[in-house]
């Protein structure tokens, strides 16, 4: 996967990387088990602070994303526990649901975005 910054946009680089790094998990660009670049590798390769790729990837790990392991570095682990998934991922909705409705999106608007979102991850819909 290449991971592209904007570094024009408002959104802080450290959380553009992790939201590409989760996107690619997602996407099955990147798997359980495979190993991310080292802080120092991918800090060069996008022409970003190492201590940015540092933060980026402690926030992955206490999400529950990936492990950091000495030998190996960042290591793709996503976390299986069920409650804490759905815990966050309710905060965070609740959240973009408030954006959309304060910007007149419709519940069948919103539906239909996560449906598309879906099938490009592959995932049915149940």
């Amino acid at each position: 996967m290449i991971i592209e910054i904007d570094f024009s946009s408002d959104e802080a680089i450290y959380q553009q990387l992790c939201n590409q790094i989760i996107l690619g998990i997602a996407t099955s660009q990147f798997r359980q088990g495979d190993v991310l670049p080292s802080v120092r590798q991918l800090a060069d390769q996008i022409g970003i602070n190492m201590h940015t790729v540092n933060k980026a990837y402690s926030l992955l790990r206490q999400e529950g994303f990936v492990k950091v392991d000495r030998r190996h570095g960042a290591v793709i682990a996503v976390d299986v526990d069920a409650l804490r998934a759905r815990a966050s991922v309710d905060r965070e909705l609740r959240i973009l649901l408030a954006e959309a409705v304060c910007r007149g999106l419709t519940r069948e608007d919103i539906h239909k975005m996560v449906d598309a979102i879906y099938d490009e991850y592959g995932v049915s819909r149940q």
